[in-house]
């Protein structure tokens, strides 16, 4: 798929075109310069056709700050892979010597530029002023207003213009999607960075680097992947300002478009608190669960190490025993495609139907081993049951009194299931019914 980079100094509505012309919010939109830090990927489709559109951060030439440095390289990163570049600026400032610049920069590429000049937000006659945006020498503007929309319709049909005409990439509701969560400097946008093999992510001994939850399409030889790398989730006591409320429900929304959730651990801290509500998000939204313990090389370990480590988190993580533990280093890249593998089998187990039948041979053994509940006289009788849906697996038992299926024995059941079929790394649903 053809890749279109949008570039430009800080607050010009890059974010805020960028989100119009994908068709959703995928990137956080403030007032605020340098919100966006990351390139952050979206599928945009014009006239049956199909292209990658990158976000980038805002472009400072000759800015000493080690964030907006590295801002700057993400955005170079992305106009040396684009195909066409957008370069945004904003009518209401006119044309700073940042724009100069980054025009400069840009035209040493080589790559077709096309220039926007946002928040011409009125409609009629064009305003004198954008005739300034001439000087730029990037052909002729073209006026657009990323909040109404106006003349994104002939930004595209630039765009087009000046794209190869080949039918689109592959459909990425096949490719298995990844969310990387976990609290502030675990360690995900290092793994992400490690398994697609460049510096796709900005990575900072910061906490609260991440903000976007972006989309990173990864070719290994374990397949194909989809890993959305997201902000850290913080305590709410500890999240001060709007852009990192914004970034938490991000990463819940994440969460929910994700297949599997890889749960970042910082082996050098341990367990902590912010750690189990992190993977409490996972386990609730049903979804296939992996922990990832990274940062093992920066342990000093000896033979039990790791084996010390795993039973205290098996005990962390009690109300989730059915995810498996791995340990990882993203700096090192040890045990990365072992990872791949498990992501593969825990969403293989996620997605996993048993036949109505094994269920309830299962269901008569169980029940026949240990006898149902009884209260004041009256036993539970379960009919039989049956698996209503996948992700995750959702089991539905009729009953003849709901209120006498205490947890613990459907506890009991949900363990004699998973000794037979396993579904590991996944959570399970139960539906109790009364017959009648």
């Amino acid at each position: 798929m053809q890749t279109v980079a949008i570039v430009g100094r800080p607050n010009v509505g890059k974010s805020t075109l960028f989100n119009k012309l994908v068709g959703t919010r995928l990137a956080i939109v403030d007032d605020t310069p340098g919100v966006t830090r990351d390139r952050l990927y979206g599928v945009c489709e014009w006239l049956n056709r199909r292209f990658l559109l990158v976000d980038t951060g805002g472009i400072e030439p000759f800015a000493g700050d080690e964030m907006l440095i590295s801002m700057r390289e993400q955005a170079q990163i992305a106009i040396e892979s684009a195909s066409v570049i957008v370069m945004v600026t904003d009518i209401k400032s006119g044309v700073v010597a940042t724009d100069t610049e980054v025009a400069q920069l840009l035209q040493k590429s080589g790559k077709p530029i096309i220039l926007a000049v946002n928040k011409c937000d009125g409609v009629g006659d064009t305003p004198n002023e954008f005739y300034e945006f001439y000087n730029l020498s990037l052909g002729d503007p073209i006026p657009v207003s990323s909040v109404h929309g106006h003349g994104t319709g002939d930004l595209l049909d630039a765009i087009l213009e000046h794209l190869p005409n080949e039918n689109g990439g592959d459909d990425e509701e096949d490719i298995l999607r990844v969310a990387v969560i976990g609290k502030p400097n675990a360690g995900k946008s290092s793994l992400v960075n490690a398994l697609c093999g460049e510096e796709r992510r900005i990575v900072s001994a910061v906490a609260g680097t991440t903000r976007d939850a972006a989309d990173t399409r990864i070719n290994t030889p374990q397949g194909e992947f989809i890993f959305i790398d997201t902000a850290g989730l913080r305590r709410k006591s500890r999240i001060a300002d709007s852009i990192e409320k914004y970034s938490v429900l991000r990463a819940q929304m994440a969460i929910e478009r994700a297949q599997v959730a890889v749960i970042m651990i910082d082996a050098t801290e341990g367990f902590t608190e912010q750690d189990s509500k992190v993977a409490g998000l996972a386990h609730e939204s049903g979804k296939g669960c992996v922990i990832a313990v990274n940062k093992w090389d920066a342990v000093e370990k000896d033979g039990k190490t790791m084996d010390r480590l795993r039973k205290e988190l098996m005990g962390d993580f009690a109300f989730m025993s059915y995810a498996p533990i791995i340990f990882i280093s993203a700096k090192e890249k040890t045990r990365l495609d072992r990872l791949l593998e498990l992501i593969k089998f825990v969403d293989s187990q996620n997605a996993m139907r048993i036949p109505t039948g094994r269920l309830n041979e299962i269901l008569a053994a169980a029940t026949a081993r240990v006898q149902p509940p009884t209260d004041k006289g009256k036993r539970l009788k379960i009919f039989y049951m049956t698996q209503a849906s996948t992700r995750p697996p959702t089991f539905v038992c009729f009953v003849n009194k709901a209120d006498l299926f205490h947890y613990s024995y459907q506890r009991y059941l949900d363990n004699q299931i998973r000794e037979v079929f396993g579904l590991e790394g996944t959570p399970t649903r139960w539906v109790v019914r009364e017959r009648g």
